[in-house]
């Protein structure tokens, strides 16, 4: 759910100059980083057709209608329930794409991309990371954390960036940043998220985390789905 933050005489020209600027924004900044995740985990299993759906599919997640009123895509407003219920429906998207005749992969390449932006995007969206950093008693690499730590997953600390309108749009035209941040609160997505490196070494961790997730979500489907079924899937029949 949206949190409104009344602002005094607010024209609407500004906020579609926001939302252009945060369209902008997640177009070049965040999706090279969903492609380069998804590549490294998934690039020696599907063909470079099935693939080129499957970051699309991901990717496409953030088009501006995607950013708001769609907390299950992102994780975002503490939604864990939606997101992984939104996560089982397009994992059995895939299954049934299989399961049934005639259907193109390329549904089940879709919506395979639409499950990884989410499962992906928990890491950057969350707490996640500042908690099992908070439970290493020495330092950690990166390349340590373990992305479904039970404790954590269940923990009542987890929680996710909150989107407070207008605010969280303001955050994305950088001159102004600074002064967004002196009043966005402290659970919003503007100080919670791990969208990129700008935001510290945390993003590393997150980032690891996301491949290692993404790897665990072929994994599922290759013990859901037959040989002959994987082969599809992978287009590599």
């Amino acid at each position: 759910m949206l949190r409104i933050v009344p602002v005094i005489n607010f024209p609407v020209i500004f906020l579609v100059i926001i939302s252009c600027t945060l369209y902008g924004y997640n177009l070049i900044m965040k999706r090279e980083y969903h492609i380069e995740m998804t590549r490294e985990a998934l690039g020696e299993h599907f063909s470079e057709r099935a693939l080129q759906v499957i970051i699309k599919a991901n990717i496409n997640q953030d088009r501006l209608a995607g950013m708001f009123f769609h907390d299950e895509f992102h994780f975002d407003n503490n939604a864990f329930d939606k997101g992984y219920r939104y996560m089982n429906e397009q994992r059995g998207y895939v299954l049934a794409t299989f399961i049934g005749t005639g259907v193109s992969p390329i549904v089940a390449w879709q919506a395979f991309g639409r499950l990884l932006h989410s499962a992906q995007d928990f890491y950057a969206h969350s707490n996640y990371v500042t908690l099992w950093l908070d439970e290493q008693t020495a330092s950690s690499s990166s390349g340590e954390i373990e992305p479904l730590k039970k404790d954590i997953l269940q923990s009542p600390k987890l929680h996710s960036g909150k989107v407070y309108f207008p605010l969280d749009l303001m955050y994305y035209i950088l001159p102004i940043r600074p002064l967004v941040m002196k009043v966005l609160p402290k659970d919003s997505h503007g100080w919670m998220n791990l969208d990129s490196p700008e935001q510290g070494f945390k993003f590393d961790y997150a980032i690891r985390a996301a491949v290692k997730r993404t790897k665990h979500e072929f994994e599922i489907l290759q013990k859901l789905l037959t040989p002959e079924m994987m082969a599809k899937f992978m287009d590599k029949q």
